[in-house]
C-alpha cells in the first residue's frame, strides 16, 4: 500500500482554512489574500524530518521572503509543542495546532501510511504553493526534507 497522495492539484481553488498558531492567533487562508503562501503539512514536532524540512525552510526564509513568499506550517501537535518547536529551532515564521485535523481534511493529506513495514493513519508530508489570487501553484506531495526550499522554488 502506498502512502496517502492528496487529491489537490495544481490550479484547483485553494481550501479555505482557520487555525490557532503557536501563540494562540487564528490564521485563515483570507490573511494571504494578494499574497504569496507556502503551506506545509509535516507530522510531528521535533522528529528528524520535520526538523530538517522545518530548518531548510528557515535558513532559506530570506529567499522566501525576497520572492513574496510567507511560509506557515501545519501539523496536528497543541500549540505549546509548536511554540518548544519554534524556540529550538528559531523557526521565523508560524505553525498552525490543527489538533483537530480540519485543516489537515481541508487539504486532503490525512491518511493511511507505511513506514517499515506498519500501516497506520497520519499526515502525508505535502507542501502547498498558493498564489495570491488563491489559487494552487504547485503540489509537493514527494517532499525531500533537507532540500526543500529548491523543490520548492524551482520553476517558480
Amino acid at each position: 500500500m502506498a502512502n496517502h497522495i492528496t487529491n489537490l492539484k495544481v490550479g484547483d481553488k485553494a481550501p479555505n482554512f482557520k487555525g490557532k498558531d503557536q501563540d494562540g492567533n487564528t490564521i485563515s487562508l483570507k490573511d494571504f489574500a494578494g499574497k504569496k503562501l507556502v503551506l506545509y503539512f509535516y507530522p510531528k514536532d521535533d522528529t528528524p524530518g520535520c526538523t530538517a524540512e522545518s530548518c531548510n525552510l528557515r535558513d532559506n526564509y530570506l529567499e522566501f521572503k525576497k520572492k513574496g513568499y510567507v511560509i506557515v506550517g501545519v501539523s496536528a501537535d497543541d500549540e505549546a509543542k509548536h511554540q518548544k518547536f519554534i524556540e529550538k529551532y528559531s523557526l521565523p515564521f508560524p505553525l498552525i495546532a490543527d489538533v483537530d485535523h480540519q485543516v489537515i481534511k481541508a487539504y486532503d493529506v490525512w491518511g493511511m501510511k507505511k513506514f517499515m513495514g506498519k500501516e497506520y493513519e497520519g499526515i502525508s508530508r505535502t507542501t502547498f504553493v498558493i498564489d495570491e489570487k488563491g489559487i494552487l501553484e504547485k503540489v509537493i506531495t514527494d517532499v525531500i526534507v533537507k532540500d526543500h526550499t529548491e523543490q520548492i522554488l524551482k520553476g517558480i
